[in-house]
């Protein structure tokens, strides 16, 4: 990163830690609505230890790292809010996508040295959609805190991502961010950070979550219908295809 961007990192950074600590203080009670939503939904006990999350691997980045992606999941899950990882898409959907940049060094990216990953929102949920019953289960300032989550997620990662010219930003978790579903104050605010600047717009593409395989699966079916075209192609195809569909009234 040259200067002008690793600023830009580590004031988004140093901003991410700051709001964290405060998410933190706004539902004192947090952690007993994650655990309440989980045992209504039939999730096997495990740890609750950090409601909110932040991604530790931020603070390994430096300098002379050559970051060439910004991967956005969807929220933290059991593996990553555990105290001895705190670190995003570090169990079986992470294990898949670090795999899947493995499989096809063409892309010259390292998941783990070249891409920096965020979520959409940093409070755990065992599954997504139980953000859903832990705001039902906490009033207001459980949906306040969870929206105000997105929304800031939003507008601060699309700023970073603005300043890291020549990055590549990928929302992955495709179906929560269509029409009606639970990440679309995430997606309405963050199309409206890049209005002014087509540019860097042409540069996010919209994917399937790589849980459960569906983004390898996805990629796939993709690619049977174009064999000629080279991977970098095909991935850039798909992933403005998705992004037309998810932001088309945008």
């Amino acid at each position: 990163m040259n200067n002008n961007q690793w600023k830009a990192f580590c004031e988004f950074r140093n901003a991410l830690k700051q709001k964290i600590l405060e998410w933190n203080a706004l539902v004192p009670d947090l952690r007993d609505l994650q655990k309440k939503a989980a045992e209504l939904a039939g999730t096997p006990d495990y740890p609750f230890e950090n409601p909110i999350v932040y991604n530790t691997d931020l603070d390994k980045i430096t300098a002379e790292d050559d970051i060439k992606l910004i991967v956005i999941g969807d929220n933290p899950g059991k593996d990553e809010q555990l105290t001895k990882n705190q670190r995003y898409l570090c169990g079986q959907a992470g294990k898949l996508g670090e795999g899947f940049f493995k499989k096809h060094p063409e892309l010259e990216t390292d998941f783990r040295r070249n891409v920096i990953i965020l979520n959409k929102t940093p409070v755990h949920s065992a599954k997504t959609l139980q953000l859903k019953k832990i705001m039902e289960l906490g009033g207001k300032s459980a949906a306040d805190l969870i929206l105000e989550s997105q929304l800031w997620m939003a507008e601060n990662t699309a700023k970073l991502h603005q300043k890291l010219e020549n990055t590549d930003l990928w929302l992955v978790g495709y179906s929560e961010l269509k029409e009606g579903h639970f990440f679309c104050p995430y997606r309405d605010a963050f199309r409206n950070a890049y209005k002014n600047n087509p540019k860097s717009w042409e540069k996010v593409f919209v994917y399937q979550h790589f849980s459960m395989n569906r983004f390898s699966i996805d990629l796939a079916d993709f690619c049977k219908k174009n064999p000629s075209l080279p991977l970098k192609e095909q991935l850039s195809l798909l992933g403005h295809r998705h992004k037309n569909e998810i932001f088309s009234n945008n």
